[in-house]
Formats: structure tokens, sequence, C-alpha cells
């Protein structure tokens, strides 16, 4: 994130007003930059955040008490649903099985405070001030990530779906499948991937949906980003010609020449099978989105040979449905200035500090209502 403020005399004035030995002046100013400020820093934490793609904004106004309607999204037979649900900052996201009526959703706060010396906003320092409402954004937008990702990662390692066929001892489809090969991801995992998805959102008939879009999102570490840029000199087949495992050298088939050169020529994929991909650096082995999903998934066997847990060494890449709204952020909406994040002076400093700054705050919530949303892969 680079944050940079435009240096025209209006702003630089501005500044310097702020550094004002005149206590009236100085807080005038202040409270005009912070107005300024705050739809600045709603605008670079939306753009930033790699959960932007995943969940759904619900506004809502600042003193209410958001909720959600859950009979519209279920199909199940004894009229219960499972919900994923942050309820504090940087708390474990719980599961709660509702019936089919409201839910209503826990939000909380997330703030952040920075200050500096009065003499730089006076020598007009630019880029103080401007490194400063980054730090503002950077700490907010830490906290969201974090709290984001929780919720993903405890939906997409608890939850298992009907398909209409007993697939597991309890009937049910898990939402995650293992690779084919110890620390190899290929095309066939992707396809793979494809179908469980399919399988998991069959229509509320049990049969195929009037409208499905299907996978639009794939989150993969660095290294697993290098192993789709290998896929322009890989062999990519896990049959041979004769339909056989494949296994010979000449066994070998290669992408084709138009995907390769795609790949090539953008030194890695942009989407593949239609799916756009995300490149996310807390995604990985001793990762901390890897380790979350590690502490969530505990003892849970995924589909594999005999089936399979989670191991340290394992790491997850994460399939979303972004098209169903199934990842919900309810936010606050300010009454005054109609935003979501709000900044304010900071009025705790006396005049021998000889500093100002400024904090901000939003009020959000993180809930999954529709795990079936979201798929994965172990490798």
């Amino acid at each position: 994130m680079n944050l940079k403020l435009k240096n025209t005399p209006e702003q630089v004035e501005l500044i310097k007003a702020m550094g004002s030995k005149d206590l009236e002046v100085s807080r005038q100013a202040t409270q005009a930059f912070a107005a300024f400020i705050g739809p600045v820093i709603q605008k670079v934490i939306g753009q930033a955040a790699t959960a932007g793609a995943i969940y759904s904004d619900v506004n809502y106004d600042e003193d209410d008490s958001p909720s959600y309607p859950l009979d519209l999204y279920y199909n199940e037979d004894a009229g219960h649903v499972k919900v994923w649900n942050q309820s504090i900052a940087g708390g474990l996201p719980s599961s709660q099985v509702e019936g089919m009526k409201e839910l209503k959703i826990a939000t909380y706060r997330l703030d952040s405070a920075v200050s500096f010396l009065k003499k730089y906003a006076r020598r007009g320092r630019l880029d103080v001030v401007g490194k400063a409402v980054e730090r503002m954004a950077q700490e907010v937008l830490v906290k969201q990530e974090r709290n984001a990702w929780a919720v993903v990662m405890k939906a997409l390692a608890e939850a298992s779906t009907k398909d209409g066929k007993a697939s597991t001892a309890s009937g049910a489809l898990n939402h995650c499948i293992q690779a084919n090969a110890d620390n190899v991801f290929t095309l066939d995992e992707l396809n793979r991937l494809m179908t469980l998805h399919k399988r998991l959102n069959q229509s509320f008939a049990g049969g195929t949906p009037a409208e499905s879009r299907g996978l639009t999102d794939l989150f993969v570490s660095p290294e697993m980003m290098e192993q789709i840029r290998a896929f322009v000199y890989q062999p990519m087949n896990t049959r041979a010609a004769d339909n056989s495992t494949a296994g010979e050298a000449s066994d070998g088939i290669a992408l084709s020449d138009n995907l390769r050169d795609n790949i090539w020529n953008g030194a890695g994929a942009q989407e593949l099978y239609g799916m756009a991909l995300s490149e996310v650096y807390e995604l990985g082995v001793g990762q901390k989105y890897n380790t979350l999903f590690d502490t969530f998934a505990a003892s849970t066997s995924y589909p594999a040979s005999g089936g399979a847990t989670f191991a340290a060494t394992d790491e997850i890449l994460v399939g979303v449905d972004a098209s169903r709204d199934a990842f919900i952020r309810p936010v606050a909406q300010q009454a005054e200035s109609g935003g979501t994040f709000t900044a304010q002076p900071d009025d705790q400093f006396l005049a021998r500090h000889e500093k100002t700054g400024f904090w901000g705050y939003l009020e959000e919530g993180r809930v999954c209502i529709d795990a079936r949303a979201v798929v994965g892969v172990i490798v």
C-alpha cells in the first residue's frame, strides 16, 4: 500500500494549519482533514482487501441490529441450517445451528489511531502526514483480513453437504479434496474441484439448478502459483494413450499452445477454467491462513485413498463461487457522512504535547450463510 497526498497549494495550506499553535485554527483544520481522509481510507481498504472478492457488503444504519433471512438459501429436510459467524473481532468463528428464520448478526468495531508532531505539519510535510494516513488504513485492513479469512477457513474445514447419495458415513460430501500426488497441483485437481462444487450445489428439487455460474475465484499461495507457471513446461495428462494411468515419459501431453503462451507471456495465468486466480501470501505451509485451516480441520478426514487428515506440511487452495452472495459483510453506514469509515481528530493531546492526530473506525461483521459456495484442494 502506497498512499500519497496530492501536492496542491490548498492541501499544503490545510496541513500547515493543522500544526498551528492557535488551538482553534489547528482544531478546525484537523477536523476538515479528518472529514477528507475518511472516504479515502474507506476506498483504499475496500480495494486492497484480498477477501473483498469473497464477501458481499450489506449496509445497515449505524444504530441498527443487522439480520439476514436464511430460509431463502436452503432446502434442508429437518428445517435447520448451519452458519459460521464471527461474533467479536479476532475471536474464534462459531458454527451455529439455526432454524429457518432470521439470523441476527453480531458486529464489532475495528479502529486505529495515529499521531505525529505538529512541527511536521507546520513544515507542510505531506510525506509524513501521508504515511500516518497509510498506517491507519493498514492497521484496519490487517484486522479486517484476519477476521474475514477466519470465517472462510472455519466454514471450509467443517462444512459437509448432502448430495443425494451416501458419499460418507453421514451421507454428506466434505468440501475439500486431496491432490493426486504429494506436493503437486495439476489441472486434474482443478477439474475435480469443479465437479465437487456442482454436486454440492444441486437445486432445491435435488436436480440441475436453473442458474449456476460455478466457481469464480481460486486463492492460492505463491508456491502454488509457481506450480501454475510451470504448467508451461510440465505434462498435464493423467492417462496414457491406452487409457491406463500415465507413467512413461512418452505419455506426457502438454497444455494447448494458446494456454501455454498466455501463461508464458503473463509470467503466470490470470485465470484457469474461467476462475480468477488470486495470490495470497498468507496461504502456504506455515503461513497464518494455512495454520487457521489446520486448527479448524483438526481430525477431520478428507476424501483421498482411504481418507486423510490435514497435516502441518499440507497447504489449502480455496475455491469460491462469489456469485452466490454466500459470504456476507454487514457494515454500518454512518448517518452524518453516509460512509462506512469514520475519521475524527484525536483530542487526547494537550498543548504541551505539540502533537496532533486522528482516530478512525468502522463497524462490521463477517458471516457465511451458505458454505456450499466454498471448496478446497489439499496439496
